[in-house]
């Protein structure tokens, strides 16, 4: 029903605005008496052995939904109805903030893609774990976390430990989010000294607190082989729970669409199949050179069960969605699932 009758009208209009509509209709569509258990009904699926223990959290299954979606934790209950293992909310700044003007999130139907320069649009922590606080389901909860816009760089470790102050009596883990493309100068946060002092500062809040959580890193595909090996140096010394692997993409190269036409919708970062075998490579990379002991959720062009069992073959623990799911719909989480329980 989605891809033949939905897609195609979310299609038509712009990318944010058809985001907004689809949020509005399941939160309207939730209220509705039976709604809720319709929606398992038809998406949810659920086997024992799909359960996976990942840094001592248990998953009810390994498909998540990546950062970006519901960036201010308004659908967690619907979107568990929808069959997600767990869901990460964010990138969740200490202070509200509109994000880069508008238009900021593009289509590329052909290449079954998305470009986007939100800029860590948001309510804010605060409102985040508001809503965190009041939410019905049980389903795990990761935080995905970063700096405001005007917050330099070298007072970023204020902005992460206030998020993981606001947010861990509602959260079940944390993701150090300093590999978007939008937000001016964050990448600059992922050479290694900067890395270190930054994961240190918030490794030592979470772990004075009463209840620390499982502390993660989101990480670019566009890093070097030897910038790779820093990461899993730093990810040591800094005592991480894991890796995410990985964040969209600076790159351009191999699109179908043509070059002009991708050029004039600006910067931004890339998502999506053209990113499929990058976001691979890397993860069995780090799989490989951490001796399969650094946990690693995999993200990055998943669109079919194949791609999933990919990222999980190349090893990743967990994987999440993203452009998959707007392009595939709310059934590829349950064809995954089915998957790997028939696997």
């Amino acid at each position: 029903m989605y891809k033949a009758l939905l897609k195609p009208l979310f299609f038509q209009l712009d990318a944010e605005r058809a985001h907004h509509l689809v949020f509005d209709n399941l939160k309207r569509m939730s209220r509705m008496p039976g709604a809720t258990a319709l929606l398992r009904g038809l998406y949810d699926f659920r086997d024992s052995g799909l359960e996976r223990e990942v840094f001592g959290l248990t998953f009810r299954n390994p498909v998540g939904l990546a950062a970006g979606f519901d960036k201010n934790a308004v659908l967690t209950d619907e979107l568990a109805a929808l069959g997600f293992g767990f869901v990460e909310i964010g990138t969740v700044t200490p202070r509200p903030q509109p994000g880069n003007p508008t238009p900021r999130l593009f289509r590329l139907p052909t290449d079954e893609a998305l470009i986007n320069r939100m800029g860590f649009n948001n309510e804010g922590a605060t409102a985040a774990a508001a809503r965190l606080r009041h939410r019905r389901s049980d389903m795990l909860i990761g935080g995905n976390i970063g700096k405001n816009k005007d917050t330099p760089n070298e007072l970023a470790a204020h902005d992460y430990v206030a998020c993981v102050e606001a947010l861990h009596e509602v959260v079940d883990y944390f993701v150090v989010n300093v590999s978007s493309p939008n937000t001016p100068n964050l990448r600059q946060l992922q050479e290694r000294e900067p890395l270190i002092q930054l994961l240190q500062q918030v490794q030592e809040r979470n772990q004075s607190l009463p209840t620390p959580r499982p502390l993660l890193l989101k990480i670019a595909p566009d890093l070097t082989d030897g910038q790779l090996d820093d990461i899993l140096l730093i990810a040591r010394e800094t005592n991480l729970s894991g890796l995410v692997a990985t964040n969209t993409t600076i790159s351009r190269d191999g699109l179908l669409t043509p070059a002009g036409q991708v050029a004039a919708l600006g910067a931004g970062g890339l998502s999506g199949k053209p990113l499929r075998q990058r976001a691979t490579e890397v993860i069995r990379y780090l799989h490989r050179h951490s001796s399969g002991q650094l946990p690693i959720i995999g993200v990055g062009g998943i669109h079919s069960p194949q791609d999933a069992q990919e990222k999980l073959a190349a090893g990743a623990s967990l994987i999440q969605l993203y452009t998959g799911f707007i392009y595939e719909g709310p059934g590829l989480v349950k064809r995954i699932n089915q998957a790997l329980v028939s696997a």
